[in-house]
């Protein structure tokens, strides 16, 4: 268990907060393994009814911790992290998600979202998907979900241009149910978690399964993580990484 990840549980609902806000919680393997683990067990526990995924600190999620980015990259871009672990089970999930979003949402933390049954932002949520910039591609099946939530042009400005996404924006858009002042997100999260948990839980579960086609969206996963994985490795990668460490514009130009 990743110190974190901050785990409770009560009155149906599970939350998992991450909780390394001195690195703007920028997820590691471990920490992917402890809510891996967590979500797992959650689902054969009926006493667990909701999921909510929160942040401490000012910022939700910086997205992937960049030392673990390179662990990966001499590993080979290994399929075997946690963090495809994680990923393949929002992708299958069968209880509700639900999230709170303060601050940037960078990378993971914005393509989360969009496996969460309701998102709840505070007004100064901004969403960023930077994985081309990195020479990357997107990953937890947001090539095909994104686009169809919010169209072509507006995912391609998202996953290959890296623009952001305000909160109001993301709420016109379908990728958040309500926006609420920073001091009200608390209470707004706690509110809809608590009407989901008061609910027939089968019943939502089975809306849920009806609602996503889980073996498409597991197959897009997996293809997006072989092309994710080759470009870990290429020289595309190393040159942004490189630059980030340099703390320099990386330069793409030889390419």
């Amino acid at each position: 268990m990743s110190e974190h990840v901050i785990i409770h549980q009560a009155a149906g609902v599970l939350t998992l907060t991450l909780n390394r806000p001195d690195k703007k919680n920028a997820l590691t393997d471990a920490m992917y393994g402890a809510l891996s683990d967590a979500m797992e067990a959650a689902q054969g526990d009926a006493a667990v009814r909701v999921v909510v995924i929160r942040g401490n600190g000012d910022m939700f999620c910086a997205g992937n911790d960049l030392g673990d980015f390179l662990a990966a990259a001499g590993r080979g871009g290994s399929t075997e992290a946690n963090v495809h672990r994680f990923i393949r089970l929002l992708g299958s999930y069968h209880k509700p998600l639900v999230a709170g979003v303060q601050g940037r949402a960078v990378g993971i933390g914005t393509t989360m979202l969009l496996h969460c049954d309701q998102v709840v932002l505070a007004e100064d949520a901004l969403l960023t998907t930077p994985f081309v910039g990195l020479g990357l591609v997107p990953e937890a099946a947001s090539s095909v979900l994104l686009p169809k939530l919010v169209g072509h042009q507006q995912a391609f400005a998202m996953l290959a241009l890296g623009q952001a996404m305000d909160a109001q924006a993301a709420q016109a858009a379908g990728l958040a149910s309500m926006v609420v002042p920073n001091a009200g997100l608390d209470e707004a999260v706690a509110k809809v978690a608590a009407g989901i948990a008061a609910l027939p839980p089968g019943a939502v579960q089975a809306t849920k399964a009806l609602m996503r086609d889980s073996e498409a969206i597991d197959a897009v996963i997996l293809r997006e993580s072989k092309v994710f994985g080759e470009r870990l490795q290429s020289a595309e990668a190393r040159e942004a990484f490189t630059a980030f460490m340099e703390k320099r514009a990386p330069d793409f130009s030889q390419f």
